[in-house]
């Protein structure tokens, strides 16, 4: 394994204000671009390159988390379709992109990295209130 900084091991700390979940496999942020409305970041707390290597009963229960956003995210924001991707070529730590998709957007049906796009920043508040909401609904759908 690099030694190389990993900026996914460190994004909890340093995007803060997009904090949204802690679990007990993963974190969950918003993505400061937000040209997809909800776009998200899951990442593990285990500085892992790929699924097989974590346990068994982690990944299951890591797997779980990642359906509890999706469903939370889809009720947000009510998508056409939900993106998950878990690549990892950029940065060798599991997470997970995952994307409400609406078939008005102007990249549909395309993957997100067909084409650049502009990025798409909120003020303060409006992270806040986006983080807010995808946190009170994964609270609601997980009691």
């Amino acid at each position: 394994m690099s030694t190389a900084p990993c900026p996914m091991c460190d994004r909890w700390k340093v995007d803060a204000d997009l904090r949204i979940a802690e679990f007990e496999h993963s974190y969950l942020t918003l993505n400061r671009d937000q040209f997809f409305p909800g776009y998200c970041l899951l990442h593990t707390r285990q500085h892992q390159t790929e699924l097989f290597h974590l346990e068994r009963l982690v990944r299951q229960e890591l797997m779980e988390e990642v359906s509890q956003v999706a469903a939370a995210l889809s009720a947000c924001f009510q998508p056409d379709k939900l993106n998950y991707e878990l690549l990892g070529n950029m940065v060798p730590h599991i997470h997970w992109h995952l994307v409400p998709r609406f078939s008005s957007e102007p990249l549909w049906p395309r993957p997100i990295w067909a084409e650049p796009h502009q990025e798409l920043l909120l003020a303060p508040e409006e992270y806040r209130h986006r983080c807010d909401t995808i946190r009170l609904t994964l609270q609601d759908l997980t009691r």
